[in-house]
């Protein structure tokens, strides 16, 4: 080979190698950046991030509709983030990559476990304020939470079967995620409402995945393994929709007491049909709204009260009439 082809092959293997360096750092900063400044706008006073459980969830999309509606009359951009699917993982690196991003305020789910009080600090280190709406954390050091007080959901829960039923009782439980702290607390009420009901039974809990298909599977499998059961109780939004069509399936002649939580179109059209006896009426809007009202007020001073309930009640048939929906879970 002589030297003008050494050269060349030299130069060519110097540009590839060029092309193939600079091609992979263009890869690292798309597959790796994090947007690390604030959104600038003289548009907008503020910058916050909603931060929900699953990205199309009926609840969830009313939170956010109400946080805008607050956020638009005060001038406030709004952002609104969720894994594609309920992951507690993937909504735990949407907190952190908002806090590198320095927000002005976060509202989020919460979770439970050691990661997002260490992300919660690590945010109130930073001075941003957090909101938990619809589940609280109460080891945290979020600011305030927003929400239902879901211990007391689940007593209304219970309420509705005690004051509805007579007799020996033996119930099924449906609750949305075992590892999803407002749902631990529903049952927790649930429990407690029975507790000085000798003839209220629970004989078993099984878990929908928040899915109506998950609700359905978990209903057939009760019913399966305990045909004694007289009242269903589900503790998140599909899950009373779910309860009907298991029943459809394995013991459609078979007079079964539901009680389910939220307000979706179908389950207010299943309690109009007497399919659903009554259920725990949520208002997510309020939620919403309500949370950036008060990461408003947290951008001042502060707030003296660390929870802000919202509206949680029993809806039955003759309730319907004049319903304002407010929304789901």
């Amino acid at each position: 080979m002589n030297s003008n082809s050494r050269f060349l092959l030299y130069t060519l293997s110097g540009v590839l190698f060029v092309i193939s360096f600079v091609g992979m750092l263009i890869y690292g900063y798309k597959a790796f950046y994090i947007e690390a400044e604030k959104v600038e706008s003289d548009d907008y006073t503020y910058h916050f991030a909603l931060i929900a459980e699953e990205i199309e969830n009926d609840y969830w999309r009313l939170i956010e509709e109400g946080a805008k509606n607050a956020a638009l009359e005060n001038n406030i951009y709004l952002e609104y983030m969720a894994p594609q699917k309920a992951d507690n993982d993937e909504l735990l690196k949407l907190l952190d990559r908002m806090i590198s991003a320095k927000v002005d305020g976060i509202l989020t789910q919460g979770v439970e476990g050691d990661r997002f009080v260490d992300l919660v600090h690590k945010a109130i280190e930073r001075g941003i304020p957090i909101i938990t709406v619809d589940t609280d954390v109460k080891s945290s050091e979020r600011n305030v939470y927003v929400g239902t007080d879901n211990f007391y959901a689940g007593q209304l829960a219970g309420k509705t079967i005690i004051e509805n039923t007579t007799g020996e009782q033996y119930v099924g439980i449906i609750t949305g995620r075992f590892d999803a702290i407002n749902q631990q607390e529903r049952l927790e009420g649930l429990k407690q409402a029975f507790k000085a009901e000798e003839r209220i039974h629970i004989v078993d809990i099984k878990e929908s995945n928040i899915t109506e298909v998950g609700a359905t599977q978990a209903t057939y499998s009760l019913l399966k393994n305990y045909p004694s059961i007289t009242a269903l109780v589900g503790t998140s939004a599909l899950d009373g929709i779910g309860m009907v069509q298991g029943i459809n399936e394995i013991a459609s002649r078979k007079d079964i007491y539901i009680t389910t939580f939220d307000v979706l179109p179908d389950t207010l059209s299943l309690i109009r049909h007497n399919k659903i006896d009554a259920t725990i009426a949520q208002y997510p809007k309020e939620m919403g709204y309500k949370s950036v009202e008060v990461m408003m007020e947290l951008q001042g001073e502060g707030m003296l009260n660390s929870e802000v309930y919202t509206e949680t009640r029993i809806l039955e048939k003759q309730d319907l009439k004049g319903f304002q929906n407010g929304g789901s879970k």
